[in-house]
């Protein structure tokens, strides 16, 4: 599967187009993750645990955005894009987005 953010995929013609395709998951925080986000909003560096939190988060959403779109028949997501948004407090959704096409 070809996955772009761009409109098109260099070096490949589309040939069918599939409509749009979506993946998502939601998350919720963990306390061990807010303990040590509050110890560094005190002393200063990198989330690390947020950050996993949301690597996992994008590669979930991916996954299913893909399997969507091998279920039509594609063979290359473009125009990729990724959102988030707030579900509840402690707790936000990654949506993952494209248009499915048939590329030779």
């Amino acid at each position: 599967m070809l996955i772009s953010t761009t409109e098109s995929i260099p070096g490949h013609s589309i040939k069918r187009f599939f409509g749009v395709v979506t993946g998502s998951t939601v998350r919720a925080k963990h306390i061990g993750r807010d303990i040590m986000a509050g110890l560094k909003n005190i002393f200063g560096g990198e989330l690390k645990g947020y950050t996993e939190l949301m690597q996992e988060s994008r590669e979930d959403a991916l996954a299913r955005m893909i399997r969507e779109a091998e279920s039509l028949g594609a063979n290359a997501v473009v125009n990729v894009r990724f959102t988030t948004s707030s579900i509840t407090q402690g707790a936000a959704e990654l949506f993952a987005y494209g248009t499915a096409v048939q590329v030779e």
